[in-house]
């Protein structure tokens, strides 16, 4: 059985032992004539916590999704939204009404036709099941079926990051009849490009897809074959790189990145995360420390970022105060080094609070950052008198452990979504995944509002507010920003996708 894990973002989910696949025939030994053949073989740092439609992760484990599923809609490599399995759409007036034309000529590894029956149920199943990103579709009140091919959904109020969403997991599509199936957990029933071959696939170690002979799509079908081979630790990967094992592949520890290039592997080189402290009791539930602003800002005065850049991040990534990315509405270059390395600030914050001689945090940690990180990170905090104190969680126990709420702060790396209302209702407001203990402010909850319902102007007015609120009252401790890293071979072309952990599946093909 596939192991429950809730994984949203990073290699920090999951142990597991390479299974010696090789590349293969990648590269185009053949095939359809679309420039389609061989086997592409591809690390992924995430295992498969379940194929079933209604609760799929994404990030690092879309590719799972990608092959098997097919979404509403789909993004470029740039985050454009295109047409997916819905080839027109349009809101009513006050875009509380969003209405969906459907291919009319999709058909599902069990024979059946799409409909927008199907489309429906897959959404109201999604909200109301497992996955992390369930909250997506949380202003969904009604998703029916007009016809076979006209789709309508009903928002409480407006969502504008939704066409976002519908390109991503919750926009899965799954037959009516296989949404409720426990079996699909292992065995999917998709419209995708790919069938898992459950007769090939070693379960926590190595996934095999076959070509969907009957695609809607096969411009998009690059291999004949799909290997989805899943690497827990930094050295397993980098033997499997040297050894060339796999075509293409996300990367755990970036000091092994000059080794990769060694070996004629490319360095696909792109924004995507920012990776700092949570500081996410900051009403002193857990951490009575924490409620007090002055001691969540001297943690971030304590940190030398420029240093945990050249460390952590071997000289990956650009030092920064804010969770916003540059190409953020909401990003201030003003805030981005609001908090610069000043221990003096940060000791006098501290006595300042009451906490001259310190105190105890409790923080998890998992076996897949390597030990000198977590380290370090407790090395930082000690300058002002946080003692550390850690607690192992196991790969696939990390996540759940944070977003349970168990820990009043921890160290963790974030996506910086492609909208910042996106990026707010994932990290920020009280309903948010990641605001783990679900503190809030009324003045967070109101910009957060207008971000939703408000004019452009308006909502860009206060996503600024809301940046600046949170980083001059220590909602985060950022450290950097790192360069996120995709590896690929000399035969394999790689565009890498904006927004997401690794390219989208029909971005990867040989050259």
């Amino acid at each position: 059985m596939f192991r429950f894990k809730r994984a949203a973002v990073l290699a920090v989910a999951g142990t597991l032992a390479l299974a010696g696949c090789s590349a293969g025939g990648s590269g185009g030994d053949g095939g359809s004539g679309n420039g389609s053949g061989g086997t592409l073989t591809w690390g992924v740092i995430a295992e498969a916590s379940t194929f079933a439609q209604k609760d799929m992760r994404w990030a690092n484990e879309s590719p799972y999704a990608q092959a098997v599923y097919d979404t509403l809609l789909r993004a470029d490599a740039e985050g454009k939204i295109e047409p997916g399995l819905a080839t027109e759409w349009s809101y009513n007036e006050d875009k509380t009404v969003l209405t969906m034309t459907l291919r009319d000529d999709v058909t599902f590894t069990n024979g059946e036709t799409l409909t927008a029956e199907d489309a429906a149920k897959s959404l109201l199943a999604f909200k109301g099941g497992q996955s992390p990103n369930a909250t997506n579709l949380i202003n969904l009140t009604d998703a029916k079926a007009i016809d076979d091919t006209t789709l309508e959904l009903t928002l409480d109020a407006p969502n504008p990051a939704l066409e976002t969403y519908l390109t991503q997991n919750s926009g899965l599509v799954a037959p009516v009849e296989a949404i409720d199936d426990p079996a699909t957990a292992q065995n999917p029933v998709g419209s995708g490009p790919y069938i898992l071959n459950t007769d090939e696939t070693v379960v926590g170690s190595s996934y095999a897809f076959d070509k969907n002979p009957d695609y809607w799509n096969p411009d998009d079908q690059h291999y004949d074959k799909l290997v989805l081979q899943y690497y827990a630790d930094p050295t397993s990967l980098l033997n499997a790189v040297q050894g060339g094992q796999v075509n293409v592949t996300n990367t755990i520890d970036v000091s092994s990145i000059d080794q990769m290039t060694a070996t004629g592997y490319t360095a696909n080189e792109f924004a995507l995360n920012w990776w700092g402290f949570l500081l996410s009791d900051r009403e002193g539930t857990l951490a009575p420390e924490l409620a007090d602003v002055k001691v969540r800002q001297a943690i971030n005065y304590a940190l030398d970022k420029e240093s945990l850049v050249k460390t952590v991040g071997s000289g990956y990534g650009t030092p920064t105060s804010q969770i916003f990315p540059p190409s953020s509405p909401s990003f201030d270059e003003s805030l981005e080094d609001f908090y610069s390395y000043d221990l003096d600030k940060a000791k006098d914050l501290m006595a300042e609070a009451g906490y001259a001689d310190g105190f105890e945090v409790t923080m998890p940690r998992a076996p897949a950052i390597p030990e000198s990180h977590w380290t370090l990170y407790a090395d930082q905090l000690a300058q002002i008198g946080i003692t550390v104190n850690y607690e192992e969680q196991a790969g696939a126990e990390f996540i759940p452990a944070i977003l349970g709420g168990k820990y009043p702060m921890t160290w963790f790396t974030l996506q910086q979504d492609p909208t910042d209302y996106q990026l707010a209702q994932f990290q920020i407001a009280e309903a948010a995944t990641w605001n783990t203990l679900h503190q809030s402010t009324p003045e967070v909850e109101q910009w957060v509002s207008t971000m939703q319902t408000g004019t452009e102007d308006e909502a860009v007015e206060a996503g600024k507010a809301l940046n600046t609120y949170i980083v001059e009252n220590a909602w985060f401790a950022p450290m950097y920003r790192p360069t996120a890293i995709f590896m690929s071979d000399a035969n394999t072309k790689v565009t890498t996708q904006v927004g997401n952990a690794v390219p989208y599946l029909w971005n990867v093909q040989p050259k």
